[in-house]
């Protein structure tokens, strides 16, 4: 059993040229006993980016506080705390904080997909 709090959980800025001051800390993960999947929350800075990506594998998103967009499909979707998206394997997709504070947002992937 693994309980916590996101203020205790070291992050990692994530490095890429195609990214902006965005940070991930992993919650669960096969080390606490999850197989197969990962538990991370992002958190993405006032003008901050994840990558325009795709890849072979699904994810599920739930935004913890903050707004941005989503683009998926070519449309650029407002999100906000509480607003939720399941991400089809092989979809264009990226997340942007379009407010003035921390964007934060869950992201479940299979194992194959936590870099």
């Amino acid at each position: 059993m693994t309980i916590g709090h996101i203020e205790n959980l070291k992050g990692k800025n994530v490095e890429h040229p195609k990214v902006k001051d965005t940070k991930m800390k992993v919650a669960i993960s096969p080390k606490e006993g999850w197989e197969g999947h990962v538990m991370r929350i992002m958190e993405v800075e006032s003008k901050g980016y994840t990558p325009k990506h795709s890849h072979p594998w699904p994810h599920i998103n739930y935004v913890i506080e903050g707004e941005g967009t989503l683009l998926l499909n070519g449309k650029e979707n407002p999100i906000k705390a509480g607003s939720y998206a399941y991400v089809p394997a092989g979809q264009t997709h990226q997340f942007k904080n379009i407010g003035e504070t921390m964007f934060k947002f869950i992201c479940i992937v299979p194992e194959e997909g936590h870099q």
